[in-house]
């Protein structure tokens, strides 16, 4: 079977999560990742691999979706023979993938200037919390402080409550990993046009603020800012909101359309209500009657009665409860792989392409794994591998 990211390699320098997100979902497609990690501890002895094949060690990496599908490397950069070595592998590679703050690769010697002199046709891609540039590139922050920045923080949870924190959902996977998948596939599509790579700057507030463009676009429009719980799509209107359910569960409604509104209404009994979907007066005492009338049924049970009509509704799935629902099944969003402690559960691949699927193809690999499968491959001999692990050159 051809794979639509085939052939492409990738070297990946990144830590957190955003950058693994990203080549995880390049080698979900077949790019050939590898890794490119730090020599664990601050000796051979404590980087040998005996030490890394550990139970835990083995059952971490099992677990670890994000780093399925990849090879890896350990390198010290900060030793010349080891950028020498990643210098090698920069001249067959095609993306380089980095996380680390603004100016780190440039120290380190593995900049876009550096190895585009060496392969002019590599693309190289940084992702940060800010971006390469502006008054806030260099400042330290989490997806929490990204989503404060680019917006997304500020228009969640309910009015006088602080802000709905939404996991490390919004910066670190969409507006960082997401976004960088992206990018790297539009160099790649634009090297075929000039023939070169290219330097790629992903800035995840920059990209949860794209993620916000709907929503700017409203208030550029109107001039009113979206505050929380008080706009139509974050919790002030009746027919897009949560509902306790009599077992403690809860049941989301997403009826906007006519239509759908007059079937909601026809289900629950509330005809009455019927002229009134857009009467923003009456949005808190319609909020509390439909409160009351879902309080009498499971959110299992409103399933049950709401799938049966054209209504926008679906339970509030907890976690366990996500990973055997049957539509996530039927759609393949649970898969199970091989691991040398088992067949493993990890999530599964979103775009369904008709011709060149993507597949987790095989679990994440310990820190350097394939070391010496891939210093072998350029040409090093065992006995230099022996003699650049001794020195923690590589691990």
């Amino acid at each position: 079977m051809v794979m639509a990211l085939e052939g492409i390699k990738v070297l990946d320098l990144s830590r957190l999560a955003p950058g693994p997100h990203c080549s995880m979902l390049l080698a979900d497609f077949g790019a050939e990742v590898t890794l490119v990690e730090a020599v664990p501890g601050a000796s051979a002895k404590l980087g040998t691999t005996g030490l890394r094949r550990s139970e835990a060690a083995e059952r971490a990496a099992a677990f670890n979706a994000l780093g399925r599908g990849k090879r890896s490397i350990a390198l010290n950069l900060k030793e010349e023979e080891a950028r020498r070595i990643f210098y090698r592998m920069v001249e067959n590679a095609d993306v380089v993938i980095e996380g680390f703050r603004p100016g780190v690769v440039r120290r380190l010697g593995v900049d876009y200037e550096t190895l585009s002199g060496i392969n002019p046709r590599i693309i190289c891609c940084s992702i940060s919390g800010f971006g390469q540039t502006g008054p806030y590139a260099n400042l330290v922050g989490h997806d929490i402080n990204y989503i404060a920045i680019g917006g997304a923080l500020g228009v969640t949870g309910r009015p006088g409550q602080p802000p709905a924190i939404p996991v490390n959902l919004l910066a670190d996977f969409a507006g960082g990993g997401l976004t960088a998948a992206f990018a790297i596939c539009l160099a790649i599509i634009a090297r075929e046009k000039t023939g070169r790579g290219q330097n790629i700057d992903v800035g995840m507030s920059d990209g949860v603020l794209s993620l916000m463009t709907s929503a700017f676009s409203h208030y550029f429009s109107t001039g009113q800012p979206i505050r929380p719980g008080e706009y139509l799509l974050n919790g002030a209107a009746p027919f897009y909101n949560t509902y306790r359910c009599s077992d403690g569960r809860w049941f989301s409604i997403g009826s906007i359309e006519p239509h759908f509104w007059e079937n909601l209404c026809r289900v629950l009994g509330t005809e009455d209500l019927l002229p009134h979907q857009f009467d923003q007066a009456r949005w808190p005492e319609m909020i509390e009657r439909f409160a009351g009338i879902f309080a009498t049924k499971s959110a299992d049970e409103w399933m049950e009665v709401m799938s049966q009509y054209d209504i926008c509704a679906a339970p509030v799935l907890e976690m366990e409860n996500v990973v055997t629902n049957e539509h996530n099944l039927a759609r393949g969003m649970v898969v199970e792989l091989d691991s040398p402690v088992g067949k493993v559960k990890q999530i599964g691949v979103a775009p369904k392409l008709s011709d060149t699927p993507g597949m987790p193809r095989f679990t994440a690999p310990l820190i350097g794994q394939h070391t010496d499968e891939i210093l072998g491959g350029l040409g090093y001999t065992a006995e230099q591998i022996g003699e650049l692990r001794s020195r923690g050159v590589v691990g």
